[in-house]
């Protein structure tokens, strides 16, 4: 697939999780039989007091962790949230930093950034903002921003080097970068690869972990540390029902199928721009 292609199927996708609350990246929400955003949103590392923390509406279930929980965001800092979704990190780090403080958040679906800047307004959030734009290009000066976070976006990007330098450039010097997202133990096979479905689930586009770390360090990072990982049980990733109909037209049994899931796994990292 096509760098434009990817991310036109992306953007129609989020544009209708936006539009409908349906699931998306990751894990699988408010589908027949599949967990609701909250029941994800926990197993993935977040509070009931920061569930009810958000207006209604900001938690979509799209995440694989908890960046906020790793970031160590301080009161007056300036925060950049990468694909910003409907706002729920956003909102999140906005109580972390206080009034002095300043969320950006960043997405280039259209629909997205409507619900979130909605979800602004009903909650009276004076200190986020949402722009549009992608990752690989962020519409933030250089030098601006003390924590950059995401959940689950970077492994959409098809130029992930490309992210991280251009999160590198945003950072203040000593700035920090805390992450939740998807990376892969071993190869997938290329029936997985292939699938927009895979893709738009953050699996198919995701790196190797040692892939993915080094990008982190060839941007110029330090401190790289992976401070949490876990396997997601495949009832609560978005694409499978259609990867395992797939799998089985092409003779591949249960347990190839288990073994896949097993190498897709979640981890938060963080890492430091050097001063």
């Amino acid at each position: 697939m096509k760098d434009a292609e990817i991310k036109s199927y992306i953007k129609d996708r989020y544009g209708k999780i936006a539009r409908t609350g349906g699931s998306g990246c990751g894990c699988s929400s408010n589908c027949c039989g599949s967990p609701s955003a909250d029941l994800i949103s926990r197993v993935i590392g977040y509070s009931d007091a920061e569930l009810s923390a958000v207006p209604e509406g900001a938690n979509l279930g799209l995440g694989c962790g908890n960046p906020t929980a790793i970031a160590a965001l301080k009161p007056g800092e300036t925060v950049l949230d990468l694909g910003s979704g409907a706002g729920f990190d956003a909102f999140l780090a906005s109580k972390q930093v206080g009034t002095a403080g300043r969320i950006i958040g960043v997405d280039m679906t259209p629909d997205m950034l409507s619900r979130a800047r909605e979800n602004a307004r009903k909650g009276g959030y004076g200190n986020v903002e949402f722009r549009h734009g992608e990752i690989e290009n962020l519409p933030v000066e250089s030098g601006t921003v003390d924590t950059i976070i995401s959940n689950c976006v970077i492994n959409l990007s098809p130029d992930k080097p490309k992210v991280f330098s251009e999160a590198f450039r945003v950072l203040k010097p000593g700035g920090r970068i805390a992450v939740s997202d998807i990376v892969l133990l071993e190869p997938l096979p290329e029936f997985v690869r292939d699938s927009i479905a895979a893709y738009t689930a953050c699996v198919a586009g995701a790196n190797l972990k040692s892939e993915y770390l080094g990008a982190i360090q060839r941007a110029g990072f330090e401190n790289i540390k992976v401070v949490g990982e876990n396997v997601f049980d495949l009832d609560f990733i978005d694409m499978a029902p259609e990867l395992v109909k797939e799998a089985e037209s092409l003779g591949i049994t249960e347990e190839m199928i288990q073994h896949i899931a097993e190498t897709i796994v979640s981890v938060k990292v963080r890492a430091t721009k050097p001063v």
